[in-house]
């Protein structure tokens, strides 16, 4: 670029860095230069030289549940009206890739955002006490400068407790997610504390297959309801009722957490909890962007989940 422009390698870096002390001459050939061969800045290259990326790593469990790629529209909307790109990892349910994936993000970018992450609490302080700008969503951990945006889970399966004692069930199976999942273990400590219900708790996962394999032990409890770990447990719970000819809501009723698209469409269409993923995907950039500007991460924020009932839920069979 430097020699097609006949100037020195400092001069082209000065034009395209957008510095006014270049001669108006030299910058107008070396912009001319430019358009002519097609060139175009790498911008990896020109953060490194600048000692910033212009870019923030968001590290998510599990690309297939649609409640991570709907949040990560939130967070691209909000940054990329910062001038700001993500960088998405995926740690498929895995520790120790996960911590990976954060290790590694945290040298090429700016900043991370941790979705739901299940890593020990020692090796989140750690990103921060090496200086790292982090927040995460659905998971709180006191760190003075970890960004924190969460929903209030407690309040959300309180919320679906109420309504299944409401229709009259007294006895309950909870098909329970990852044991590190902290929305797992919110969910099932306000169903297991809820007055007047019984809650039997059956180790499931986060997937369609977990609830479909779970299914028969969730029977056995006797249960008149089942609360999946999230929708997609759900959805493999109703496939397998299907199957056995088990009528939902008739026979049993169903509901599960975070109302992905396809919940009102399931037949019957699914009872869960709603949340604001994408204002909940620009409120963990909001956070971050306040530490990479040097301010304090601000109290944690919160966001109430919303309950949907739909046709899976009805009183318990006489």
């Amino acid at each position: 670029m430097a020699r097609a422009a006949g100037v020195s390698p400092a001069t082209v870096s000065r034009v395209l860095n957008g510095h006014g002390t270049v001669d108006p001459s030299l910058a107008k050939r070396v912009r001319a230069t430019t358009a002519k061969l097609g060139y175009v800045p790498n911008a990896i290259a020109r953060g490194l030289a600048l000692g910033t990326s212009h870019a923030v790593g968001v590290v998510v469990p599990d690309l297939a549940n649609p409640f991570f790629p709907t949040m990560l529209k939130g967070i691209g909307l909000a940054a990329g009206t910062a001038g700001f790109r993500i960088v998405v990892a995926e740690s498929n349910e895995r520790i120790a890739e996960e911590v990976r994936l954060a290790d590694e993000l945290a040298r090429l970018t700016d900043g991370l955002i941790l979705c739901s992450p299940r890593m020990p609490t020692a090796a989140l302080r750690s990103l921060v006490d090496r200086g790292i700008p982090v927040v995460c969503t659905n998971r709180v951990v006191r760190a003075p400068e970890l960004g924190i945006v969460a929903a209030d889970w407690i309040t959300g399966a309180r919320l679906l407790a109420s309504h299944l004692a409401d229709l009259g069930h007294r006895k309950v199976a909870f098909l329970a997610g990852p044991a590190s999942s902290w929305s797992n273990q919110q969910r099932r400590l306000a169903l297991s504390r809820f007055e007047g219900l019984k809650v039997e708790v059956i180790p499931a996962g986060s997937a369609s297959a977990d609830g479909y394999a779970a299914l028969p032990s969730a029977l056995e409890t006797g249960a008149t309801a089942i609360v999946a770990f999230n929708d997609l447990v759900a959805l493999g719970v109703l496939g397998r009722l299907g199957e056995l000819g088990i009528r939902v809501p008739d026979d049993i009723s169903v509901a599960g957490f975070d109302d992905i698209p396809s919940a009102g469409f399931l037949r019957p269409p699914l009872t869960t909890l709603r949340l604001p993923l994408v204002d909940l995907g620009v409120q963990a950039w909001h956070v971050l962007q306040r530490r990479l500007d040097k301010q304090p991460p601000g109290p944690p924020v919160r966001l109430l989940p919303e309950l949907v009932v739909r046709e899976s839920t009805a009183p318990p069979a006489k």
